[in-house]
C-alpha cells in the first residue's frame, strides 16, 4: 500500500499533521478551517464566509491531490456554535447542490477566538 503526503501552499499548513495523504485510491484530508494560507488569520465573521473558506482550502488540497470536490465521498464538519448549523448548511448547499457527498457533524472540542468551523473530506483519487 502506497503513502502520500499531499502538501499546497494554496493552503494552511500545519507543523503537527499533513495537509492530506493519498492512499489506496482515496485523500483523506485533514480538518481544515477558515484560515488564510499566507497570513493564517480567520477568514470571515459569519459562518457562511468561514465554512466557503475551509471549503476553499481544502479544494486547493484536493487540486495538489489530483482531484476535485465533486470526487468528495465523505465530510465531517465540526462547528464551534451549534446553533451556526443552518448559515454553514446554507453555504454548502452552494458547494454541492447536486448528489452532496455522505456527512456528519460534530462540536468543535477547543476554543480559538473567533473559528467557527472545521472541515476534513475523504475523496477519490
Amino acid at each position: 500500500m502506497s503513502r502520500e503526503v499531499i502538501q499546497t501552499d494554496a493552503a494552511p499548513k500545519s507543523p503537527a499533521y499533513s495537509q492530506a495523504i493519498k492512499s489506496n485510491g482515496f485523500i483523506f484530508v485533514s480538518g481544515q478551517g477558515p484560515f488564510d494560507p499566507v497570513s493564517g488569520d480567520v477568514v470571515g465573521a459569519t459562518i457562511q464566509e468561514q465554512t466557503a473558506q475551509a471549503l476553499k482550502n481544502v479544494e486547493a488540497i484536493l487540486k495538489a491531490g489530483g482531484s476535485s470536490l465533486d470526487r468528495i465521498v465523505s465530510a465531517t464538519f465540526i462547528l464551534a456554535e451549534p446553533d451556526d448549523f443552518a448559515g454553514m448548511n446554507e453555504e454548502w448547499a452552494k458547494w454541492f447542490p447536486v448528489d452532496p457527498p455522505a456527512r456528519q457533524g460534530a462540536k468543535l472540542p477547543i476554543q480559538r477566538p473567533g473559528l467557527k468551523i472545521s472541515i476534513a473530506v475523504v475523496a477519490e483519487a
